[in-house]
């Protein structure tokens, strides 16, 4: 690690704590969590982690993760605090994948770009959001998109086109070995009440469904293709159920949240009693929209 220290301008953070990187609070020590300054900087940290065949995991803000009270041994890199350039040339957005989401989206708002406006107050990173094909009222950010640029642990660039990479409900095919750097985007320049009316109905939608006053990380589970899987969660009596500090929230039965000192293990109880609960009155078992980490595998089965 000291010689990684040495090699990089941006900063790298020995045995730091993943409870202070992720909206959740939760998680145990990083071995090292790296903000590269530049794609210089990034080019050489994901060589050398291949090189010596180190475990390598790419997070953006931390809004959609949960991570084990174990830690995580390997690097985290994250591009959050960096590569974070948004410029906006009539309907063309470009972003870095370090731009958070919210960011990028009020600025197009204010152009009257229309596209992007049911994204309003969906958090993350711009690169967190494409991975995961975010989505909220009918918007996925992959609808507008014209190219992105990811870099692989061989420290190369790569350009994906729209047709190289399948985008489906929160899921999309870039490799994991490969972490996004920037995207471009086409949008739509409408006029102002068309994107402010879009824009209510998405922001109202959310103040109205989620436990906004509450750490969390979001939807827990993707909907089922039999419908919301807050539904099955809250028609299965599982709403208000608390393991520790953690809770399936009585506001949205989709949102677990931490009221103050939950760990990891108290969300894991919580995951599984609501997949199996569901499986057991509907025959749906339920899959995982959030993402996790440091979790041996079959953690979350059921």
């Amino acid at each position: 690690m000291d010689t990684l220290n040495n090699m990089i301008t941006g900063s790298m953070l020995r045995n730091e704590s993943m409870a202070r990187r992720t909206s959740y609070g939760i998680g145990g020590p990083a071995k090292a969590y790296i903000t590269p300054k530049d794609k210089g900087d990034l080019s050489q940290i994901l060589q050398f982690a291949h090189q010596h065949n180190l475990p390598t995991y790419f997070v953006g803000s931390g809004s959609n993760l949960l991570v084990s009270d174990e830690g995580i041994d390997g690097l985290v890199i994250t591009l959050g605090k960096s590569f974070n350039y948004l410029e906006i040339n009539g309907a063309t957005v470009n972003a870095e994948s370090g731009v958070m989401l919210g960011k990028m989206v009020k600025e197009c708002i204010g152009r009257h770009l229309s596209g992007v406006e049911s994204l309003i107050g969906v958090p993350g990173t711009l690169g967190g959001a494409l991975v995961m094909n975010a989505g909220a009222f009918g918007g996925e950010i992959s609808n507008y998109l014209k190219h992105v640029t990811v870099m692989t642990m061989a420290g190369e660039e790569k350009i994906y086109m729209p047709g190289e990479i399948e985008f489906s409900y929160r899921h999309s095919t870039f490799p994991s070995d490969e972490i996004v750097m920037s995207a471009e985007f086409e949008l739509i320049q409408s006029d102002e009440a068309t994107v402010m009316e879009k824009r209510a109905v998405a922001s109202g939608g959310r103040k109205k469904t989620q436990p906004l006053k509450f750490r969390s990380a979001g939807s827990v589970f993707k909907n089922p293709e039999e419908g919301a899987a807050g539904y099955f969660i809250d028609q299965a009596g599982l709403k208000g159920t608390k393991v520790g500090d953690a809770e399936i929230s009585e506001h949205h039965a989709n949102f677990f949240v931490n009221h103050g000192q939950a760990k990891a293990q108290d969300l894991v109880s919580l995951i599984r009693l609501a997949r199996e609960t569901v499986y057991k009155q509907y025959g749906i078992m339920l899959e995982l929209e959030v993402k996790t980490l440091g979790f041996t595998p079959g953690t979350f089965d059921v």
